[in-house]
Formats: C-alpha cells, sequence, structure tokens
C-alpha cells in the first residue's frame, strides 16, 4: 500500500445483505481486494414467436445482466499480527468463506421447519427466502443480485489445515423488477442502476455517418 499523502483512497467491491421485510443489514461481506477484472453478460428478453417477424424490436422486459469475477481472500497479513487477529489465527479464512457459501444454502433453520411441515403433513411447503443480496461496486454500481455459483479454490493452509489463502469466483444475476416485481424492496434500486445507464448513455457524444464511410442512410 502506498505511503504517498496524495494517494487516493482505494475503495473495495463487496455484497450487502439485507433483510427484505425491513431492509435492515444482515451483513456485508467486504471483498478483500478489488478484482482486476470484471466480466458482464446482457441477453435480451424480447418477443420469441416461432418465426414471426413483425415486432422484432419489441423488448418483453429488461435484459437478462450476469455478472462474474474472481478475488482473493487472504489471511496471511493478519496471521502477521496474531494477538489483534484471534479468529484469522483459530480459524483462517474459513469465516469470509462460509459467508459466501450460506448465501447459497437455506438456513438450517428453514430447513428444519420445512421438515417439520412436511412431517405435519402440510400441502403447501413455502421455499426458503433468502436475504436480498446487493453488489456493491462504486456509488455508480449498486444492484440487486442472486448469487448463482460459487467456485473457490484454497491455496494455502496453516498447520491446522484451516485454508489462509483462496480464489473465489462468484457469478451474480441481476435481479431486475421482472424477477422482483415493482413492489419489491430491491426493485427501486434496479430502476436506479438503469436510469443510472441512461444518464451516462446521454453523455456519450456519439459520432457521425462520415466517419463510417455512409454519407446517408437513406
Amino acid at each position: 500500500m502506498s505511503g504517498f499523502p496524495g494517494s487516493p483512497k482505494l475503495i473495495r467491491a463487496g455484497i450487502v445483505l439485507i433483510s427484505p421485510d425491513n431492509g435492515s443489514v444482515i451483513r456485508i461481506i467486504t471483498l478483500q481486494y478489488a478484482p482486476e477484472t470484471l466480466s458482464r453478460q446482457l441477453e435480451a428478453q424480447a418477443i420469441e414467436d416461432g418465426g414471426n417477424r413483425s415486432q422484432p424490436l419489441r423488448l418483453t422486459a429488461p435484459a437478462k445482466e450476469t455478472i462474474t469475477l474472481e478475488a482473493t481472500i487472504d489471511a496471511t497479513d493478519q496471521l502477521e499480527f496474531p494477538a489483534q487477529n484471534r479468529i484469522a489465527v483459530d480459524s483462517g479464512i474459513f469465516p469470509a468463506l462460509s459467508a459466501l457459501e450460506t448465501m447459497l444454502h437455506p438456513t438450517s433453520a428453514q430447513l428444519e421447519r420445512q421438515n417439520a411441515q412436511a412431517a405435519a403433513g402440510s400441502f403447501e411447503i413455502a421455499p426458503a427466502e433468502t436475504p436480498l443480496a446487493l453488489f456493491v461496486w462504486s456509488a455508480r454500481r449498486i444492484v440487486p443480485v442472486r448469487l448463482d455459483s460459487l467456485q473457490i479454490t484454497e491455496e494455502f493452509f496453516d498447520a491446522n489445515l484451516n485454508p489462509i489463502r483462496a480464489k473465489v469466483s462468484l457469478t451474480l444475476r441481476v435481479l431486475s423488477v421482472d424477477d422482483l416485481g415493482f413492489n419489491h424492496r430491491g426493485s427501486g434500486l434496479f430502476m436506479a442502476y438503469l436510469q443510472s445507464k441512461e444518464l451516462l448513455a446521454a453523455q456519450f457524444a456519439g459520432g457521425a455517418l462520415a466517419a463510417l464511410g455512409a454519407g446517408s442512410l437513406g
């Protein structure tokens, strides 16, 4: 880390888990190091009716957007100061990995409740609802997401086989108003995310037909 007083403060990326009921923050998962690359794939949701080409420009919903990124989690620096970092000494990076992994599981309490409902002969067992996850990558990119997949490669271990360094690959599905419904707490954040894109697009200077070798399109 640079010691120059004029060095910019590095902003970290992360995931914020909030209650879908009252909006309270349940957990903040900060990525230790900002990933060097961020991949995004957008897929249009358009009318597809078996070859009818009468409405090829009609969009039925916001695009499906998938974000993928790789991050590194490392406890090496913390282990240099064991008195101040007892969790890292006792468990390595297991807590950080577990915070990500539990985003893909119903809680144990939810599973036990579903089992009790099944044992009682309930005809309808409600699927477990997870906290609302917000992917935060600067103030301009705060968007509701669902963690679709997580790949973990543990690289180094301490004497007790606790992992102390790992690379994680996350695949996040952006949740739009089409997924959440306009009345959901996360829909307002998606709309702000979309409106921010529209404002930025309006700032794009664009080009001229002459630069494309086309005098006119008529």
